[in-house]
């Protein structure tokens, strides 16, 4: 099954996405964002063309693993989507995953800053790919007409 990987951000949503077998992903594209509604929109038009089976939506906790503000938020984006789409959305932790992205892109001769919507979507591949080999884990969030 293939996987969209998301990494949400007030500004930008960094996409990714993997292969048809679910192992290696890859990154997409990069959305400007202006709001939920429009964003969960795009991303469910991308879903269903690509063929995608479920999304993995980057969490970003705090280094000691508390949830706080950003996380709440990213939390009820993952609701949206998943009324938006009908698809499955998995929550991952996503700490430090853009100064990962960064580095990469340093190492890949890529400014950063010059690409900030590479940062995004690399960002995405990092937090999918982790996703993918560990396997996912339970679906965190389901459409509304799958909630018991």
């Amino acid at each position: 099954m293939r996987w969209l990987g998301i990494d949400f951000g007030e500004r930008r949503i960094g996409l990714a996405i993997s292969d048809p077998e679910g192992r290696m992903a890859v990154p997409l594209t990069t959305l400007e964002r202006r709001d939920d509604r429009g964003a969960a929109r795009a991303i469910a038009r991308l879903a269903a063309s690509e063929g995608v089976g479920g999304l993995v939506l980057g969490e970003p906790l705090g280094l000691d693993g508390a949830a706080g503000e950003a996380a709440q938020r990213v939390r009820r984006f993952g609701r949206r989507l998943a009324d938006t789409t009908a698809l499955p959305v998995h929550l991952v932790t996503e700490t430090l995953t853009s100064v990962e992205a960064e580095r990469r892109l340093r190492e890949a001769g890529v400014d950063p800053r010059r690409h900030p919507e590479r940062i995004d979507s690399t960002a995405a591949q990092i937090l999918l790919q982790e996703a993918l080999d560990g396997r996912l884990g339970a679906a965190t969030a389901t459409p509304r007409s799958e909630t018991p």
